[in-house]
């Protein structure tokens, strides 16, 4: 049996999984939000009373997916924008309160874990995992093993600029994380939203956007088709780089059903090879997927 916990920025979730993949229990809770104490907390609680209710206290390994990531330098964490966690020490702290070392990575590495082991990307090689959310995040896993890298930020896609901008995408959208022109600014829900009012749309989230091009408004398609060839662009830099078997999608944006058909035949002119084999694919474990990863850890 092992643990699981996806730390969010409004809710904490937990799973139990026996041996063969099985849910044993799943639950969530609000996450306090700007207070770290009450956090570890809340994790710890979790934790408790799952193993109390499973009746294995204290035997369970424990994974933690996180926004931001963990410094290989200093041991804390950094670039969440659950900004509480930024600077804390939040593996020891947790780990001293449990009374058991833990693994912690990205709520991104999460999901790709999750679908590279028994979801979409199950027995390839490489897999790219990709969220289009709120923010833009991916994680990368070979041979089913995560890939985290000499700096701690393998798979930090969404902070990357945006490969060949045109017309289209000037000027360059300033990012949160001080740069700007990053794929996130470009390919996140907010990022999409901002795109439409950018070229005339009215103010709508990236769903009304979805919809109104479905219903055949003009602005909303053009809103799409910007995205799609944005993706396509993004997604090809990866798999020249990567060369991977299967990019996951998950996140809001993943469920819009025409992008596992567009962006494909888009990606091939950007990508060095005379065939594209890599095949793009949804999430198959939904907003379960990130905490099955961490418990996966």
């Amino acid at each position: 049996m092992r643990i699981g916990v996806d730390l969010g920025g409004t809710k904490i979730e937990i799973v139990a999984l026996d041996g063969d993949g099985r849910e044993l229990l799943r639950r969530r809770v609000p996450t306090p939000q700007g207070d770290y104490p009450a956090t570890v907390g809340a994790v710890a609680a979790l934790v408790e009373q799952a193993e109390a209710e499973l009746g294995v206290r204290g035997q369970c390994p424990v994974g933690i997916g996180t926004p931001g990531s963990t410094s290989p330098l200093t041991g804390r964490m950094r670039n969440a924008n659950s900004t509480c966690l930024n600077g804390r020490a939040l593996r020891e702290d947790l780990a001293a309160r449990l009374g058991r070392p833990l693994r912690i990575a990205n709520d991104a590495d999460c999901f790709a874990m999750s679908e590279a082991t028994d979801g979409a990307g199950a027995g390839a090689a490489v897999v790219f995992g990709v969220i289009l959310g709120t923010g833009v995040g991916g994680g990368i896993v070979v041979h089913g093993r995560l890939l985290t890298g000499a700096n701690g930020i393998a798979g930090e896609w969404g902070h990357s600029p945006l490969p060949l901008p045109g017309p289209e995408d000037l000027p360059l959208p300033p990012c949160y994380c001080g740069r700007s022109g990053c794929i996130e600014t470009y390919l996140s829900g907010p990022g999409m939203a901002a795109d439409h009012r950018r070229h005339g749309g009215e103010a709508l989230d990236a769903d009304a956007i979805a919809q109104g091009a479905a219903t055949g408004d003009a602005t909303c398609e053009a809103t799409l088709a910007r995205y799609e060839q944005r993706l396509a662009r993004a997604l090809a830099g990866v798999i020249n780089l990567l060369d991977p078997d299967v990019i996951v999608l998950g996140g809001g944006l993943s469920r819009l059903e025409r992008l596992y058909r567009t962006v494909p035949q888009l990606w091939q002119a950007q990508v060095f090879a005379d065939r594209v084999v890599t095949r793009l694919e949804a999430g198959r474990h939904g907003d379960a997927s990130g905490v099955r990863g961490a418990a996966r850890l």
